[in-house]
């Protein structure tokens, strides 16, 4: 068993020295590739929370900007609203005013047109009463002017009442 021994014991050395170089070589040219990869994976997700705070933190901020927004639109839309109805109210009162005014319009006209029918009725009765006033005036002097004397007599007072005047 001795040689057997010597083989493990020589081959175990060997391993070892072997591990050990592989070592350093993994150690020039793979474990520096290896920590920046590490590193820069690290400073990856890093940056990528404090992206997604800043995402959070412009979210919250755009949500207050939204809430401002929809407050400023609420205000906005309530006055539109009352300035409507001022709108309405005035074109309200415009129109009933117009309206008076043109009732009061042709109340005047229709009294005008009553007086002026009035007038003209008036003047027609008046002619009616003095065409027949002249018709019963010459009915009435006609019976009593039927003999010659009594024409006489009234043309001589007439004669006389004019001579006075």
């Amino acid at each position: 068993m001795g040689l057997l021994e010597n083989f493990s014991s020589g081959l175990f050395i060997i391993q070892s020295i072997i591990f050990i170089i592989l070592l350093l070589v993994l150690r020039k040219f793979a474990w520096k590739p290896i920590m920046d990869a590490v590193n820069e994976r690290e400073v990856t997700i890093v940056d990528s929370l404090n992206q997604a705070k800043l995402a959070k933190q412009e979210v919250l901020n755009l949500k207050a900007e939204n809430e401002v927004i929809i407050r400023e639109a609420k205000v906005e839309r309530d006055n539109i609203l009352k300035e409507a109805r001022e709108i309405k109210d005035r074109i309200v009162g415009e129109a009933k005013s117009l309206a008076q005014t043109e009732g009061d319009k042709m109340i005047e006209q229709a009294r005008q047109s009553i007086q002026a029918e009035k007038a003209s009725a008036m003047s027609d009765i008046k002619n009616q009463i003095s065409t027949l006033s002249v018709n019963i005036a010459e009915t009435i002097l006609k019976q009593k002017l039927d003999n010659d004397g009594a024409q006489n007599a009234l043309v001589e007072n007439m004669l006389n009442k004019s001579n006075l005047n």
